[in-house]
């Protein structure tokens, strides 16, 4: 799988005229009720099937709707058109512009292009439009198919181009919006690699191993602890998880620490790292287990995103703690009505045993609060309630203080990764009370998704947290045009900018 830091083929932003593009596919988001005549020579260059094509509508500029056209006169240098819907203009802007390329990425990758030219179009600044653009060029690089020996889709990637009309390419910030895009695409491609990964193959050691190469690579300082490590730092919860495998825990420690960077914020990302889950002793059902591979998406998002902050030179300190087990239901495994002592010190009455990202992640907040964190974020396919709640589309957003939500929140919107806020009440914490324990690890079915924050929240120490559930975001179990199914790299890209919202 991919580690290195930068790609063997960068991203051009070039600024030129549309016939001086030379490219095998040239690619136009073309917006509904647009004539013809929308982009200056480009009808004609095409021998006019664009103009045909409106009249019969055949092509209709619905979102991520194709027509590809051959060009016709010999004075443009592109081979064919391909025009891409993009629906209503006034939404065309950079979330739509990502997975306008990402789709056209894909679809000339289908087609075997050699080099692929993106023009940007749409509302916002070229400078972000730019950005969009080249983050979904490369998603459409992914390739999950790494273990097919047989019936593979082409994996030859096209050489990409960003084309900007105007007076904005060819300057410093369009070059390097498309620097950073192509950075955060990638970054969010490793993610996705981790996560697609079978639990044979990712075990916590071989995680450990993977996440901090691609972390170290980066500039990230990296700390692995081990089991005899762990157990010093008393984090029980962690070590209660992994009492049932026979593969050792680990806890990764990143840290980017840039000279000159002020004392504070400490921005501190804590990723849920469950390699498998079985479910432990309160196992799942078979029907659909082997998804659980991907129970360390968000470990996963956290160490790319520090990839992607020491690359773009994030001004503040930023620590990432990935705690990471199995969680199986081996003879030494924890069971219902066990007492595990956590690292702060509390208790908690283990109710079900699979309810188990909530109690290393327990351990991993507390860790970052003890290096000198002074905001947290934690990111974990968390529960399946919140897939009841927000289904596959959104993931739920927790948090206090509502300041500090509605910053992650901004930043998850621009990003492309579609969040959304979820009450945590003092009165949720109700759920949790236990007769023998300071709380239990789950407060049954009603309000799954929040008692579980509400659980979190008792290891942030009172500083500013926000708690992102990703249980139904990080696979896609249908494919999009933008999106295959597989692992969908969700919130690399906002955690990686989060730590850029702070000026």
């Amino acid at each position: 799988m991919p580690t290195a830091t930068t790609s063997s083929t960068p991203i051009v932003c070039i600024g030129a005229a549309l016939p001086a593009v030379s490219a095998d596919i040239l690619v136009i988001p073309w917006f509904e009720d647009e004539a013809a005549d929308a982009v200056a020579g480009v009808d004609a260059a095409a021998g006019h099937e664009i103009a045909r094509a409106l009249g019969t509508k055949e092509f209709q500029a619905k979102p991520f709707e194709l027509l590809i056209a051959v060009v016709a006169d010999r004075q443009w240098k592109a081979r064919r058109l391909m025009l891409i819907g993009g629906g209503n203009r006034a939404e065309g802007g950079g979330d739509l512009t990502r997975k306008l390329a990402a789709a056209a990425g894909l679809a000339a990758k289908q087609r075997r292009a050699g080099s692929v030219a993106f023009v940007v179009r749409g509302s916002g600044t070229a400078v972000d439009l730019v950005q969009a653009a080249a983050e979904g060029l490369t998603l459409a690089e992914f390739d999950g198919a790494t273990y097919k020996t047989v019936d593979r889709q082409p994996s030859t990637t096209p050489s990409w181009a960003v084309v900007v009309e105007g007076g904005d390419a060819g300057t410093a910030k369009a070059d390097g919006a498309c620097a950073r895009g192509r950075i955060l695409g990638e970054s969010s491609n490793m993610a996705r690699a981790l996560a697609n990964e079978p639990g044979n193959t990712l075990t916590p050691r071989e995680f450990a191993k993977r996440a901090s190469a691609i972390a170290s690579e980066a500039g990230v300082q990296v700390e692995v602890l081990d089991e005899t490590q762990i157990e010093k730092l008393g984090m029980g919860l962690l070590l209660g998880v992994a009492r049932g495998s026979v593969e050792p825990p680990r806890l990764m420690v990143f840290r980017h620490d840039p000279p000159g960077a002020p004392a504070s914020p400490v921005l501190g990302l804590v990723g849920k790292g469950i390699t498998f889950d079985t479910g432990g002793i309160s196992i799942k059902p078979a029907d659909g287990m082997e998804r659980m591979k991907d129970d360390m998406a968000g470990g996963a998002a956290v160490a790319c995103a520090m990839r992607a902050i020491a690359l773009l030179k994030a001004p503040i300190r930023v620590i990432g703690i990935v705690p990471t087990t199995e969680n199986m239901p081996g003879g030494k495994a924890i069971k219902p009505g066990d007492i595990l002592t956590s690292a702060a010190g509390k208790t908690v009455e283990v109710i079900n045993t699979d309810a188990e990202g909530r109690l290393i992640l327990g351990d991993g907040l507390w860790y970052a609060c003890q290096l000198g964190a002074t905001h947290l974020v934690d990111v974990a396919t968390l529960t399946g309630a919140c897939v009841v709640a927000l289904g596959k589309i959104t993931s739920g957003l927790f948090g206090t203080p509502d300041a500090w939500v509605d910053q992650v929140r901004r930043v998850a919107d621009r990003a492309g990764d579609r969040v959304w806020p979820m009450p945590i009440f003092d009165e949720y914490k109700e759920a949790l009370k236990s007769e023998i324990a300071d709380f239990t690890n789950t407060g049954g079915r009603p309000a799954g998704s929040i008692t579980a924050a509400m659980f979190l929240k008792e290891f942030t120490g009172g500083l500013p947290w926000a708690h992102i559930d990703i249980a139904g975001t990080a696979w896609a179990d249908e494919a999009k045009p933008y999106l295959p199914k597989g692992a969908s790299g969700v919130a690399v890209r906002t955690l990686a900018e989060l730590a850029f919202s702070f000026t």
